[in-house]
């Protein structure tokens, strides 16, 4: 198959079997010829001399007829979006003169300029993962670009809760953090924090496409010194491997309340009782050893006027 740029000047071939090839150079009638009839003829007999065939072969090489060697081209290469949002697309392409162009995707696209080797769309209301196309045609040959689109749910709540809020020295407690809907959930990592020092850090893994909540628990043990700072928990969410940024988001601080342990009321109750039955005992003694004392008294005395 001839290229366009054979076509257009007018070369062919012989019968099968022969090499033989003549150029036919369309000019008027009379005008002169630029190239020789045959390639073969005498280089004597060439207008241009030793040239004519060197120069026949880089127009016949390099004559832009083919359009293999072009290139489409996205930006962003990546997008990654809000439930919603709106992103420019350019497309552009490396071929001088494209035949045509265009962006194909089934999110509602408005083309807003354009020129002989780009485009520049507006796409919006994107609600869902996509991936579309830009492609172009360059001499027959069209060529297609890709581009992924996420949709991606930032952890607008996070919540913190302490349980107990009131907790005992020496007694243990759980600190849970909670983002209620986030996505994409393995590119979230939770971090509860005591202070300025990190308690914990946990991430997840790749799950299916859903909207998630994400929960993050620790278990410590109350000290005196808890109730001088406060607990948090952040929650990042790193979009950087789609071609976003990363998003940030902290819970309100809670203070943890520690108190001193009190003794058990049950045991302050049995030792109360113990004390009164020690005290009644003692009391017993100490009465019987009176009133013996002083009955032998009374008797010693009986006995005393008796004698008399």
């Amino acid at each position: 198959m001839w290229s366009s740029a054979h076509r257009r000047l007018g070369f062919r071939a012989t019968a099968p079997g022969h090499h033989s090839l003549t150029w036919v150079h369309h000019l008027p009638p009379g005008g002169p010829q630029l190239f020789p009839v045959s390639l073969w003829m005498p280089l004597e007999m060439s207008p241009f001399g030793c040239w004519g065939l060197p120069t026949a072969l880089l127009v016949l090489f390099c004559c832009p007829g083919s359009g293999e060697g072009f290139e489409v081209h996205m930006y962003p290469e990546q997008l990654v979006v809000e439930p919603g949002g709106s992103k420019l697309i350019n497309c552009s392409t490396s071929c001088a003169q494209p035949q045509t162009g265009g962006l194909e995707t089934a999110l509602t696209k408005t083309l807003l300029e354009s020129g002989a080797q780009w485009k520049q769309y507006l796409i919006s209301n994107i609600s869902w993962d996509t991936v579309i196309h830009c492609y172009f045609t360059c001499f027959g040959n069209q060529k297609l670009k890709s581009l992924n689109i996420s949709v991606f749910y930032p952890p607008k709540q996070v919540l913190l809760k302490l349980q107990p809020a009131w907790v005992a020295v020496g007694r243990s407690f759980i600190i849970e953090c909670h983002v209620p809907a986030v996505k994409p959930l393995e590119s979230l990592t939770l971090t509860l924090l005591h202070g300025q020092e990190a308690l914990c850090n946990k991430t997840f893994a790749r799950g299916d496409d859903s909207i998630r909540g994400a929960t993050a628990t620790h278990n410590s043990t109350a000290h005196r010194q808890d109730g001088r700072h406060n607990f948090s928990c952040h929650a990042h969410l790193d979009l950087r491997s789609l071609g976003g940024g990363i998003v940030h988001r902290a819970s309100e601080p809670q203070m943890l309340k520690v108190y001193e342990p009190r003794p058990d009321n049950q045991m302050v109750v049995i030792i109360s009782v113990v004390s009164v039955l020690l005290l009644l005992f003692v009391t017993s003694v100490v009465l019987c050893f009176v009133l013996g004392q002083h009955w032998r008294q009374r008797r010693m005395g009986a006995y005393g006027v008796q004698d008399a």
